[in-house]
């Protein structure tokens, strides 16, 4: 999630708002050349299937299913991962943090994996799809620093990341020892991508800069990087981690250009409704729903927040959500998963924390294709 999300499209919804234990991993099967995927999750040029049949996902973002306050720093607060995927629909998509700083012992800076294998060892015994993010665009959780354009072009190669991994050995580490899941839908290289440059002020959104050529950065990293994941694990789609809006890189065609690497098969859109601001042309969902059938991809809501708390009822939530549901369906959307789950959801705030009872639990379940 980045502070300056893309609109979403539903003119019904934008008037009700007044206004989204490691297993042995085997030797990678190769994608075959029409892009069919061997694991459990394969792509159509519009949707998803699961175990050969048509997959429409609903779900949860939960970042923190990987602290675990007795080894690592953390990335929020800890989840009872039994707890968790138990209560959750079967066929349900859950998309969560998998950052090298949650495989470091804070006490020792040894690496552990024990808290990230617990995630998918959890998975298993529920019989739970996941998606895991190798890296998000803003930092958090890893070592606070954005990711600005020079990432893109080389510094996912050399530069250092918790656990004194690069990015690109973590690529490796993790998808080599995790390809084995089964429960695993797909991968994710990086949350939130965009080339954008900070200012001497910051990088918050309204800080940075975008440089020409912002799309050829981003399109030449998903081939390499891309590729490089590809051919360690063949048998499972990439997704691509777009907001959707007008990131660096990624304004209206350019989008259609980085997306049409061979190295991504599922597009992504972050939808925010409650933070109503404006985006160029071209980037809205319509648009990129067009960008997603011209490449023949699918393309998924892997984002969308509402606020409740002190700001609107849980219940208001829900019914707005499943309204979200419907409409994103009939336009095309390939599946939608609710940012986000927490375990400890903050009920005197307006937030986008959905805890356990959440009205919008019935609302996912009930979503689940």
């Amino acid at each position: 999630m980045v502070s300056r999300p893309a609109r979403f499209l539903a003119a019904s919804l934008v008037a009700a708002l007044g206004v989204v234990a490691c297993s042995d991993a085997p030797t990678p099967s190769q994608r075959s050349a029409d892009g069919v995927f061997s694991g459990r999750v394969d792509t159509t040029d519009t949707g998803l299937r699961l175990d050969g049949t048509p997959w429409w996902p609903a779900g949860y973002n939960a970042y923190q299913l990987g602290t675990d306050w007795s080894i690592n720093v953390g990335c929020g607060a800890q989840v009872d991962l039994d707890d968790y995927f138990g209560s959750l629909p079967p066929r349900a998509l859950t998309r969560f943090n998998l950052y090298s700083a949650l495989a470091v012992d804070k006490t020792t800076g040894a690496v552990s994996f024990g808290p990230l294998d617990n995630v998918f060892a959890a998975a298993r015994r529920h019989d739970q799809m996941v998606l895991p993010v190798l890296a998000g665009s803003s930092g958090d959780c890893e070592n606070e620093h954005f990711k600005e354009r020079d990432w893109y072009v080389e510094g996912w190669r050399t530069d250092p990341a918790p656990g004194g991994f690069t990015y690109e050995r973590w690529l490796t580490t993790a998808v080599e020892r995790w390809r084995g899941e089964p429960t695993l839908a797909g991968w994710e290289l990086v949350g939130e991508p965009e080339a954008s440059t900070c200012g001497p002020a910051g990088c918050q959104w309204y800080q940075r800069a975008c440089p020409a050529g912002g799309a050829d950065v981003l399109r030449a990293f998903f081939d390499e990087a891309g590729g490089l994941l590809h051919q360690l694990d063949g048998s499972r789609p990439i997704f691509s981690g777009f907001t959707g809006g007008d990131q660096c890189g990624l304004v209206g065609d350019d989008l259609e250009r980085v997306a049409g690497s061979a190295h991504l098969d599922v597009l992504d859109f972050h939808d925010y409704p409650d933070n109503g601001m404006e985006h160029p042309a071209g980037s809205d969902l319509p648009s990129r729903i067009e960008q997603a059938r011209n490449l023949r991809k699918p393309l998924v809501v892997n984002e969308i927040g509402l606020e409740a708390g002190s700001c609107r009822t849980s219940e208001r939530r829900a019914e707005l959500l499943g309204q979200a549901y419907d409409e994103v369906r009939a336009a095309g959307v390939a599946g939608m998963l609710v940012w986000a789950f927490v375990p400890d959801p903050r009920t005197d705030a307006c937030t986008y924390d959905v805890g356990y009872g959440d009205p919008v639990a019935d609302v996912v379940a009930g979503n689940v294709r």
